[in-house]
């Protein structure tokens, strides 16, 4: 199944979203994304799996 996230379902007033095939490869574009559009968003372990638990297979 295709793995989908967006910056909303955190929370974030973020239009952003992407999908991918694999949890690690979606974690690499979150990752991307946050050091481009998000600089100041410190990167926790906590935060790191809010994000995983948001993540939605379509």
């Amino acid at each position: 199944m295709v793995k989908s996230i967006s910056c909303a379902d955190s929370g974030a007033d973020c239009s952003w979203s992407t999908t991918a095939e694999t949890e690690e490869e979606l974690m690499n574009k979150v990752e991307a994304h946050a050091k481009e559009k998000h600089p100041d968003l410190e990167i926790t372990p906590e935060l790191v799996q809010k994000i995983k638990s948001i993540i939605k297979e379509i």
